[in-house]
């Protein structure tokens, strides 16, 4: 019974003061909002952890090892391209077309593999928000170029048509801006432009 007097009497003295009387109580410096939430410290945004597979590192090897060779490939077929470009008809242009086919061919073959093994990693790494720009600036510069080097093929039968003719300075070109644009790519993936 008293347990429901006093619970009665509070109840009673709640309701006829409504608003609590303020407490007084020591006040520290009074600053203004925009100082006090600059001062608040913001929580530094989590690290992802990100974790790739071991097969991730062998398709990043290979790549690697493979875009190597890349300048090499393109200083030879641009050195054989040129002689058959400006060269007569003579003996020594099938040799040098032979070569240059063969030269094709291992661009082709290069940027077969560093296509399928960038893309791919480029989808494993999906997740990965470090260097996400470069990367994939990387993935789109080489996917035009492998857009240019098919188109520089489906030329390559209209060069045979004429030495020096409009087919063969398109064939030229296409090549050329394809090899820059390449260049381009791959010199953005070295240690020249990491931010690290």
């Amino acid at each position: 019974m008293d347990i429901a007097l006093a619970a009665l009497a509070a109840l009673t003295f709640a309701s006829a003061n409504p608003t609590p009387a303020p407490l007084d109580l020591p006040s520290g410096p009074r600053l203004p909002v925009s100082r006090v939430s600059a001062a608040m410290p913001v929580p530094a945004p989590r690290d992802t952890m990100i974790e790739y597979s071991a097969f991730y590192y062998k398709r990043l090897t290979v790549h690697r090892w493979a875009s190597y060779t890349m300048l090499p490939l393109f200083a030879a077929q641009y050195y054989v391209g040129s002689r058959l470009y400006s060269a007569s008809a003579g003996a020594d242009e099938d040799g040098n077309k032979d070569l240059h086919e063969m030269l094709a061919a291992g661009t082709a073959g290069l940027f077969a593999v560093n296509t399928v093994t960038g893309l791919w990693n480029l989808w494993d790494g999906r997740r990965d928000p470090n260097d996400r720009g470069r990367r994939v600036t990387h993935a789109v510069l080489l996917l035009i170029a492998d857009a240019g080097f098919v188109a520089t093929g489906i030329l390559a039968d209209e060069a045979e048509d004429g030495a020096a003719g409009g087919g063969a300075s398109t064939h030229r070109a296409v090549a050329i801006g394809s090899m820059a644009v390449s260049t381009v790519g791959w010199l953005m993936m070295t240690d020249l432009f990491r931010k690290d």
